[in-house]
């Protein structure tokens, strides 16, 4: 008899009627596949989920993981409530036109996808194949806001 690990889904992590509503949002408003919408969102919660804990370094999402996570922000009530679940707090996406200056993109995705891997969640390698750099999760991490919300306020007692 073998022991299999069932890897974790970032669909689990919020109810079935929420993440129909973000999947069927990013369908239409991005002409693809109800399917392939799915997956993105999937790896876009895991992504959040992986930002909630302390890293040395910044996450970052790839091109296509960031649709979801742009979709799921427009829901601001649900948003708010879920990273405060996972995080302790809100994630703020903070997006870097000039791409993350010193950061080198193949880095950010591998330390990415380990951070996501090492919570148990599965990572959809092909969603993070190509991608640009265009925001991070905050210069400290993930966890850029403070206490009140306000991002410009300090998260880590610093």
């Amino acid at each position: 008899m073998t022991n299999t690990v069932e890897e974790l889904t970032g669909q689990g992590l919020i109810p079935g009627e929420l993440f129909g509503r973000l999947v069927n949002r990013i369908a239409k408003e991005h002409g693809m596949p109800r399917e392939f919408a799915a997956r993105i969102m999937d790896q876009a919660l895991a992504f959040l989920r992986a930002c909630g804990e302390r890293h040395r370094a910044p996450l970052g999402p790839s091109e296509l993981v960031d649709i979801g996570w742009h979709t799921f922000i427009l829901y601001t009530r649900e948003y708010a409530s879920f990273c405060e679940r996972v995080a302790g707090g809100f994630i703020h996406h903070t997006p870097n036109d000039d791409g993350m200056s010193g950061t080198d993109p193949e880095k950010l995705i591998a330390r990415t996808t380990e951070a996501i891997r090492s919570l148990g969640f599965a990572v959809d390698d092909e969603l993070w194949l190509t991608f640009m750099v265009k925001c991070s999760d905050g210069d400290d991490g993930c966890r850029a806001s403070g206490k009140d919300g306000n991002e410009n306020t300090d998260t880590n007692g610093k």
